[in-house]
């Protein structure tokens, strides 16, 4: 199981223009770009809060309106998939491997992503933002893909680039997989139970010895 930004893509510009476009409709002050990308990950009510310290449910409604409005325009283009994640995720399915992606992200959005870069068939399940509940750090989204894979927790791996990803992943009860693609580096990780930290999704068929 997979996260997907900074995990499998890169939709840093696509986030910090949708940001600032719900924070300009507001007339609250723009964030700074590396506070925004600190950000990617979190569910937008968190990402709002984190950035303006403000928490009237009114006012995350209006900034979650208009962020997805913004990404609706425009996410999908400003979101590159990481050049190694089709050579690898091919490989991992055919040494035997079931994948899939749990995210804050709109699985919508994710799967038009996967349907323009032709990797729609490399995943079994998506879990996105709509269809939980509760967001991650809560493992409601990762035990509900591994529900519908019919698999048991401790035959599944995450794989993410944030703390919260790591902090899900435990919450489970799934062994988890840090990657450095995102803001985290790895001392944070190493504060969080993981069976490895490598550089990117592309060190996964040597980490568990795929030929």
């Amino acid at each position: 199981m997979f996260d997907f930004d900074l995990t499998l893509a890169d939709s840093t510009k696509g986030v910090i223009e949708c940001v600032n476009f719900a924070l300009d409709g507001m007339d609250l002050p723009r964030a700074d770009d590396e506070r925004i990308r600190h950000t990617i990950g979190l569910s937008l009510m968190a990402t709002f809060q984190n950035l303006t310290g403000q928490k009237r449910s009114e006012d995350v409604d209006v900034f979650v309106s208009r962020y997805v409005e913004r990404a609706d325009q425009i996410m999908a283009d400003l979101t590159v998939v990481y050049d190694f994640v089709p050579s690898t995720t091919a490989q991992l399915i055919e040494t035997g491997f079931e994948l899939g992606i749990v995210s804050t992200k709109f699985r919508y959005r994710i799967e038009g992503i996967l349907e323009r870069e032709g990797l729609s068939d490399h995943f079994s399940v998506i879990v996105g933002g709509e269809d939980v509940t509760e967001h991650k750090p809560h493992p409601e989204g990762l035990l509900t893909a591994v529900s519908i894979l019919r698999m048991k927790t401790g035959n599944v791996y995450y794989v993410g680039d944030s703390i919260v990803d790591a902090l899900t992943a435990e919450r489970a009860g799934v062994p988890f997989v840090a990657v450095l693609t995102g803001t985290t580096g790895e001392s944070e990780f190493e504060k969080l139970p993981n069976i490895a930290v490598i550089d990117d999704v592309s060190a996964l068929p040597r980490l568990f010895d795929v030929q």
